[in-house]
């Protein structure tokens, strides 16, 4: 037998081991119930995410404190979190029904409550990707704050620098920094993180709200100021997962409860016979596509149909926005806020009360069919497979809906390209497993050219989270004869529960078509092109649209 000897693993193997072991321990620590970040019991997850080190958390792996990945991390976690030394994650328990008001992170629709000074709990109700999404996050803000206890505390018995001191009287002040008070902080702050006092000056006002301006200053000191207790006092953090949440997750509690309310709707209004198109969009673009150009045309007289688009996209235009709603209400448009849980919201067309001539598609040919459109906003990861597998199932058992179409759009990472491109799927492949799914698309790349806006099309890979993206795995799959396009959440899971609908369980016509098409939010290979680099601001608009619209002629039978 030949002798085998020397084998190295190149970084995409490791970083492929590293998602692996993230993926298996998270959840021997959710059946455990509870863990240490910082302990014993938090040491896989610690080393598997240094091992695996996410381009998204920067400069994790090094001394200094990753700046553009805290902003991320932070903006998804509740505000407060950092004065916690327990995280409670619980399923839904009631807690909206009390006296505890509910903190919204600004970019993740999740319910927390905070209980007392100590003790923060998180509502997990959009399954094990969350669960995911979460740890992997407090995983990075727990390294991170070690790092900042490294530079302060200078031995055992407690004493701390003196910039440590100076950040420490500015914080504890609890009242508003003056320019020159708020840059004699940033000075010693500097020397905390190991970074410039430019580096901090630039980032200083995203932390920041309009409560809290300094905002930036307070995030760092707690984060440091547990770490410090963690070595000095023992007092470790502690992440514990609730005897409900445990008992319910996988059972697709929250996705039964969305789907039946939908279909009671559809009931109600005497729509359940009638042919379903699905859309998986945001709660604006199809409505907008429909409706929003005839709607304003006087206001934006000789204005392009995407610099309406544009204009409603913009913050603070509630009047437009709410004008075509109106409009949208009037017209067969049904909205149904959620109220299951998913924190997913849901708009019904009854295409049988659109008039054609006040829309922006007068050439429609509905063949006396009249099909209802389900627009069902984004789902997250596994999330996808729980919706649309209830929303597939007969209602009451011995009622089909007729669904002739699933559409899936949104953002994705990009492997080719840049921001606001758009890709086409051929697959999906789930990172996680090797898992894949070959469909037949009824979007192309060649439906999509000659927009100004590059269009590729490929497999994609459905990843475990936005925040585990690694550059050497993703290159792997970009390069080898996967020849993997981008990358998203939910795609694996949406075709897992379409398949097995169509093809297996027979509860919907095993001929359904379904439509994929993603624009590019960011490219994960591209220095300063992640997610943590920043938005995409309006450079989404465009595509965005171009997609709703194509799906839309389809739909309408527009050649």
């Amino acid at each position: 037998m030949k002798e085998i000897k020397n084998i190295v693993r190149s970084r995409a193997q490791e970083s492929s081991s590293a998602v692996e072991k993230l993926y298996i321990t998270m959840r021997h620590l959710f059946n455990r119930g509870f863990y240490k970040p910082m302990g014993v019991s938090g040491e896989t997850l610690r080393e598997a995410l240094l091992s695996l080190r996410p381009e998204i958390y920067g400069t994790i792996a090094e001394d200094k404190v990753e700046l553009s990945g805290l902003l991320y991390v932070i903006e998804r976690l509740p505000i407060g979190i950092e004065e916690c030394r327990f995280i409670n994650l619980t399923s839904d328990e009631g807690y909206s029904k009390s006296h505890f008001q509910a903190i919204i992170p600004p970019k993740r629709r999740r319910n927390c409550y905070r209980i007392d000074d100590e003790q923060m709990n998180v509502e997990i109700t959009r399954g094990r990707s969350d669960i995911y999404d979460i740890l992997t996050h407090l995983t990075f803000i727990f390294i991170e704050s070690h790092k900042i206890k490294n530079r302060v505390l200078l031995d055992e018995n407690a004493e701390v620098s003196r910039d440590w001191q100076k950040l420490e009287q500015a914080v504890l002040s609890n009242k508003k920094l003056t320019l020159a008070d708020k840059e004699k902080t940033i000075s010693h702050t500097a020397n905390i993180l190991g970074r410039t006092f430019v580096e901090i000056l630039d980032i200083y006002d995203a932390f920041g709200t309009i409560e809290k301006p300094d905002r930036f200053l307070h995030v760092i000191y707690w984060l440091g100021k547990l770490a410090i207790e963690e070595v000095v006092e023992n007092n470790k953090r502690t992440i514990t997962f609730s005897p409900i949440l445990r008992e319910r997750l996988g059972h697709h509690i929250h996705g039964e409860i969305w789907a039946t309310n939908i279909k009671e709707v559809l009931k109600a209004n005497d729509l359940l016979d009638r042919p379903i198109h699905i859309i998986s969009a945001n709660m604006h673009s199809v409505m907008n596509s429909i409706f929003a150009t005839c709607v304003l045309k006087t206001k934006f007289k000789d204005k392009s149909d995407f610099f309406i688009y544009e204009e409603l996209s913009k913050s603070g235009a509630d009047e437009v926005r709410n004008k075509v709603e109106d409009f949208a209400k009037l017209n067969g448009m049904i909205s149904l806020p959620d109220t299951s849980g998913t924190n997913i919201d849901v708009q019904i067309f009854d295409t049988a009360k659109i008039d054609w001539k006040k829309s922006a598609f007068p050439n429609a040919k509905m063949h006396n069919k009249n099909p209802v459109i389900i627009v069902m906003d984004y789902a997250f990861g596994e999330q996808a497979y729980e919706t649309i597998d209830e929303l597939l199932k007969p209602f009451q058992k011995d009622i089909f809906l007729n669904v002739e179409s699933v559409s899936i759009m949104g953002k994705a990472g990009i492997l080719q390209g840049g921001k606001g491109d758009i890709m086409i799927p051929s697959a999906h492949i789930n990172e996680g497993t090797g898992d894949n799914y070959f469909f037949h698309n009824e979007l192309t790349a060649e439906m999509l050219e000659g927009n100004d806006i590059a269009v590729f099309a490929g497999p994609m890979i459905t990843v475990l989270g936005t925040s585990l993206q690694n550059k050497d795995l993703l290159k792997f799959f970009h390069e080898s004869t996967w020849g993997v396009i981008g990358l998203e959440m939910e795609g694996a899971y949406y075709q897992k529960a379409i398949q097995s609908a169509s093809k297996i369980r027979k509860s919907i016509n095993p001929d359904v078509k379904v439509r994929y098409a993603y624009y590019a939010s960011d490219n994960p290979l591209e220095t300063g092109s992640t997610l943590a680099s920043g938005g995409l601001g309006t450079t989404g608009v465009k595509p965005t649209y171009l997609i709703t619209i194509k799906i839309l002629e389809q739909i309408f039978n527009i050649k």
